[in-house]
């Protein structure tokens, strides 16, 4: 820490109980009382320096035989800092540093101790050495910090403003290109032997700095002087990402309730608010509504977790209404950027329905679709080879994204026997259908949801059905939807005959390729013939063998087929009835399936399994 000292003389001052006595041989005439504190000194060296206590010593009684009193209750930095002035003025050795300057400086100027009294006066010394302290990180942030005990007259001198522009203009900058501290450590040996002081390597090699090697230090100022910290950075021209950063290490830091996890323990409701004392709660809330309104508007640039972390601290705490919509809105902006585990907030108190809040994803989802809905563009659906669903190598746009989560999300609520069917259908129908390549994901959250609701009448069953496009099933979902006893019957019909609509797409395939390579085999024999005869025929004999069993093959599967439809048609509405189909039928689904081309795996796996229980 940089420090100057003042003065030639040594220690003429004295403790004596509350009071300071100066020994220098002659008997004190003027008595200074700065609180508790009684200072006995001479009327000549202070009011040569000082243009108050020259007016107060002058108007002071001059009876020999009686002390005058002066009183400087309102002297900033009290009695400690008075003492430094006392010296001062008897020309004693002094010390300033980061730490009293700026209270020095406000005494100085409270005294009026200017060159109009004496050539090399307080208040010149105070600012020659705050010039020295701001052009040092460390030395700057101690200086800022110390403002608070003198705020005010700090304020009035401009010593806030010049040592938060100080800071902000070190922050802003590339810290490689200057030679300031970056640290406000002192000197430490690394393990290399690398001697390293205030921050700076001493080597010829450079100490590499990251961008965030300033968010340590400002996380421990008050919040005002990080707010205009803040504002200066943003003003000085800083990325917007490195703003948000250093308000999240500043909130990670204050916000005592940021870090907490879910309010639940083996799925038994928890107080939110029982480890929190009540009377900070006040104070947490206010300094969360502050850092809310202090963060970037520029989308993506705050981490979509860290807006969740906050919108639950802020229902915990019982933030204002603008504050928990200022984040509703925010993370629906970003909300394909979120993660399942973040977006299950828990239900505050004890008078709601649900384990989760359903209805704040919903607000944040309808955000999302009313700011996406412009980049949307809508692709009609048809009937595509599972293949095309499943391998496609396009990247997901935000709102699939957002639908798959989305799903994720319902699968994981689905199991609360008190969610409705109206929470449920809105949340799930607020996705367009066109945002979903596969139909997988809400169709597993549909069984969960049934699993765990098996009052629901038919006609229920079939309306939340209806979320689902049963034509764009995966293989693996389709058979397992044929089998599930839990749908309604028209849904397992609709999925049977969606499956027979795509067999016969994938026949038509095979038999224009199977004529296309007969008719490809004959151009290339007749080629071939006027070369040599021999080799010719018998590769022409082993393609025509190939393209018999490839029709024997297609046309099995027709009769397969035929055989389906002709059992549907015939398939009656009982429950034994249909059972008896399922036996005959859904295992002969699953055979053929195994005896086709493996399908490319599901970038999503379901657990049928699990879920057929």
């Amino acid at each position: 820490m940089a420090c100057v000292k003042l003065g030639s003389k040594s220690e003429v001052f004295f403790l004596d109980g509350k009071t300071w006595l100066c020994s220098t041989g002659l008997a004190s005439d003027v008595i200074v009382e700065v609180g508790e504190t009684s200072f006995h000194l001479h009327k000549f060296p202070l009011l040569s320096r000082s243009g108050l206590l020259d007016n107060i010593i002058g108007e002071l009684p001059s009876e020999d035989e009686q002390k005058g009193i002066v009183q400087l209750h309102d002297i900033p930095g009290g009695a400690k800092i008075f003492l430094l002035v006392a010296k001062f003025c008897y020309g004693v050795r002094m010390e300033l540093n980061a730490l009293n300057v700026v209270s020095v400086r406000c005494a100085a100027e409270y005294l009026r101790m200017s060159e109009e009294y004496s050539e090399g006066n307080l208040i010149t010394q105070a600012e020659d050495f705050l010039n020295e302290i701001f052009s040092n990180w460390s030395d700057s942030i101690k200086a800022l910090e110390t403002c608070e005990e003198v705020l005010p007259h700090a304020e009035e001198l401009h010593l806030v403003s010049r040592c938060i522009n100080s800071l902000a203009m070190k922050a802003s900058a590339d810290p490689g290109l200057f030679s300031w501290p970056v640290t406000g450590k002192d000197a430490v040996q690394s393990s290399e032997g690398v001697v390293f002081w205030n921050g700076i390597c001493t080597t010829a090699k450079p100490h590499p700095v990251s961008e965030d090697w300033w968010y340590e230090d400002v996380s421990f100022l008050k919040y005002p002087f990080f707010k205009r910290l803040i504002r200066a950075v943003e003003i000085g021209g800083m990325k917007p990402e490195r703003k948000a950063g250093s308000i999240m290490h500043y909130a990670k830091r204050h916000l005592s309730l940021l870090g907490r996890q879910s309010s639940f323990h083996n799925g038994n409701r928890v107080a939110p608010l029982s480890t929190v004392p009540a009377a900070s709660d006040g104070d947490q809330r206010t300094l969360l509504e502050e850092i809310v309104g202090l963060l970037p508007d520029q989308k993506g640039v705050t981490p979509t977790n860290f807006l969740l972390r906050l919108l639950r601290t802020s229902m915990i705490l019982q933030a204002s209404a603008s504050c928990l919509e200022s984040l509703e809105k925010r993370v629906g902006a970003q909300l394909d950027q979120a993660a399942l585990e973040d977006l299950l907030i828990p239900n505050m108190g004890y008078s709601v329905e649900t384990l989760y809040d359903i209805d704040c994803v919903q607000r944040i989802l309808d955000h999302f679709m009313l700011m996406d809905r412009d980049s949307i563009n809508y692709t009609s659906s048809s009937i595509v080879d599972e293949g095309q669903l499943i391998g496609s190598s396009q990247p997901l746009t935000a709102i699939t994204s957002v639908a798959n989560l989305v799903d994720g999300y319902l699968a994981e609520v689905a199991p609360d026997v008190n969610l409705k069917l109206q929470k449920f259908q809105s949340l799930a129908a607020a996705i367009p259908e066109y945002a979903r390549p596969l139909d997988d994901g809400i169709y597993r959250a549909i069984d969960v949801y049934l699993k765990a609701h098996p009052w629901l009448t038919d006609s229920e069953k079939e309306q939340i059905c209806r979320l689902m496009n049963c034509q764009k099933l995966s293989l693996e979902a389709s058979t397992h939807a044929a089998q599930n006893e839990r749908l309604p019957l028209r849904v397992i019909v609709q999925v049977l005959f969606f499956e027979q609509l795509r067999l016969r797409t994938s026949i038509a395939g095979w038999f224009f390729a199977s004529d296309n390579l007969e008719n490809s085999q004959t151009q290339s024999g007749n080629l071939a013939l006027a070369r040599t005869e021999a080799p010719t025929q018998a590769g022409t004999t082993r393609d025509h063998v190939a393209t018999v069993d490839m029709r024997e093959r297609v046309l099995e599967l027709e009769k397969e087929c035929l055989s389906m439809k002709q059992e549907i048609g015939k398939l009656v509405k009982t429950k034994g009835s249909w059972n008896t189909f399922l036996k005959r039928f859904g295992l002969r689904l699953k055979s053929k399936a195994n005896a086709k081309k493996t399908p490319k795996p599901c970038k999503q796996n379901y657990e049928y399994n699990r879920l057929r229980d």
